[in-house]
């Protein structure tokens, strides 16, 4: 059972009591590519069943938890092969690096919480901004494990482990939960930037979330009133982060902002989003 330090842990590492924290998709949202669609297109059962399989998630007719298995279950190569193509071919947005060296020299923690997989998404990241920056981005995501009888090293022999029971596989709120319920005088300003429709249960518990252009998200949080703002790579959110963190603009300005913009038709939603 995880403890009170555990759900807590930004609160502690790598900073004692920091005054923001910022909480990230991973894939599609610090990397350019979405690791598991590159798997699945390339070495898995191909775009098309892929993209079918999210439609019948939007459509209710699958959970995403269901439709994201078969997706990994179609990558049959050794778990360690799969990391290593992944890590060659993933690359990173171009402006997370000074992002994170800004948030490190400011006492700002960063928490990875994803539906991707924690040995895959370490891996890259190690490779993407070194191993020592990457020991102080904690990771919350799934799992990998055996299959019965099998090795991860074998052949199909891996499958992904799942966070918890819920129809995401991993509610990302659940999480992010902790940190918003906790007192007034100690609860941290909360940011979340993610890409995709899983990751709006995580920013209703924070105070803002960047919302990636050209990408259905937007839709989502004007539909369920969720306060937003936009950002096309990093560069933009450290900008806009910067501002709060400094008292120049609230939160509540940003999220205004990323309304208007979306109002303004500047949102890149041209029946092509993600």
């Amino acid at each position: 059972m995880t403890n009170t330090n555990d759900e807590l842990k930004a609160m502690h590492a790598p900073f004692e009591n920091p005054k923001f924290i910022f909480f990230t998709d991973f894939d599609g949202t610090i990397t350019l590519q979405d690791s598991n669609d590159f798997m699945t297109d390339n070495i898995g059962f191909g775009g098309d069943k892929r993209r079918q399989g999210n439609k019948d998630v939007l459509d209710g007719t699958d959970t995403f938890r269901d439709s994201f298995r078969k997706m990994m279950d179609s990558v049959t190569r050794p778990f360690p092969q799969c990391i290593e193509y992944l890590v060659k071919n993933i690359k990173l947005d171009p402006g997370f690096t000074e992002y994170l060296d800004w948030a490190l020299e400011n006492n700002i923690p960063t928490v990875i919480v994803s539906s991707g997989m924690h040995p895959v998404i370490e891996a890259i990241m190690k490779n993407l901004v070194g191993e020592e920056k990457a020991a102080k981005i904690d990771i919350i995501s799934n799992q990998v494990e055996g299959r019965p009888g099998k090795t991860i090293d074998q052949e199909g022999g891996w499958q992904i482990k799942y966070h918890d029971e819920s129809g995401f596989g991993h509610d990302k709120s659940l999480c992010i939960r902790p940190y918003a319920n906790l007192p007034a005088e100690q609860r941290p300003t909360l940011f979340y930037a993610g890409d995709g429709v899983s990751d709006l249960s995580a920013a209703r518990e924070t105070d803002l979330l960047f919302a990636k252009k050209g990408h259905d998200l937007i839709r989502y949080c004007v539909k369920q009133n969720t306060p937003f703002t936009m950002f096309s790579d990093w560069t933009d959110i450290l900008t806009k982060v910067k501002e709060i963190v400094e008292g120049k603009k609230s939160v509540q300005d940003a999220a205004r902002e990323g309304y208007e913009a979306y109002q303004k038709g500047e949102s890149g939603l041209n029946g092509h989003a993600k």
